[in-house]
């Protein structure tokens, strides 16, 4: 799923390419894609597009005089920019493009879903925080007003496991499952530990371990292309995706850490005192 930084890496790489442009065409393919139905997305067309902004995990494209052009990737989704784009009129139901945006240069860019679970959305809306995702975002950890302080108040009282609640758009938006486990390696704090039990001193380390963590994955994938975020983003993963492998930071084997439809990765050394953590399939400990 693409989190915080690549979907910023997008709204910087979007803004070059889009802005000051016309959208001449705006095709859905997949009709489930929409989340919204007024204003239509004919009402994109026609318009410039003036700025592009991020909004937790969601990027938003405002037209000039017109509505926002809103959309969440979810786990299997992305955007492929073309130029020029395919000729002719992609069918329905062939493949995984779900959406087609064409501007008035020849160009443009598809959102592609994979997989069986349609869970991309794109939304049309005067206000981004009509999106009911949007409206109910915590505050931006990269924020200028986002301080150690700020995340200290979030996690007072918060009764769940650090990994949950580090995933929890509402408390802070933009993080999600791979660098949730980066963040956690960095401030050296098991998965499992209660957010409202945080000593000052570890809400620091946690604290700084989110902010450098994220800065540091936005500057790598900074001016790449679109195609390339996702090879980036496998690249500068230290622990998560690599259950096996040495951790890089103290040679222990990286453990995992099953769930449903999801996994967590972890170093024992530098995150639990050595000792690997159940499995939940098997054991009470995130209940």
């Amino acid at each position: 799923m693409p989190e915080l930084p690549e979907v910023e890496a997008l709204k910087d790489f979007l803004t070059e390419h889009l802005t000051g442009h016309e959208i001449v065409r705006a095709l859905p393919v997949a009709i489930s894609v929409l989340k919204t139905y007024d204003p239509p997305l004919t009402a994109v067309e026609g318009r410039e597009v003036t700025a592009v902004r991020r909004y937790g995990k969601f990027l938003a494209l405002a037209t000039d005089g017109g509505p926002h052009l809103v959309t969440h990737l979810a786990r299997a989704g992305w955007l492929h920019w073309k130029d020029p784009l395919p000729s002719g009129v992609p069918r329905p139901g062939k493949g995984p493009l779900a959406l087609r945006v064409a501007l008035e240069t020849g160009a443009g860019f598809d959102l592609t879903e994979a997989g069986t679970q349609k869970r991309l959305a794109v939304y049309v809306v005067d206000d981004p925080a009509q999106v009911p995702g949007i409206a109910r975002l915590g505050p931006d950890p990269l924020a200028d007003g986002f301080d150690e302080a700020r995340l200290a108040e979030l996690l007072s009282g918060e009764r769940r496991r650090l990994k949950g609640a580090l995933r929890d758009q509402s408390l802070i938006a933009g993080v999600g499952n791979a660098y949730s486990d980066e963040i956690l390696h960095a401030a050296r704090m098991s998965p499992f530990k209660l957010a409202s039990l945080l000593t000052p001193e570890e809400t620091a380390r946690l604290y700084e371990a989110l902010r450098t963590t994220l800065t540091e994955a936005v500057e790598r994938s900074r001016g790449l292309a679109a195609g390339r975020l996702k090879a980036e983003k496998k690249t500068g993963l230290r622990v998560h995706g690599r259950t096996g492998e040495p951790c890089p930071v103290c040679g222990d084997t990286i453990r995992e850490v099953s769930f449903s439809d999801s996994s967590l990765q972890y170093c024992p050394t530098c995150q639990t005192g050595g000792k690997p953590l159940a499995d939940r399939r098997l054991s009470r400990l995130l209940k």
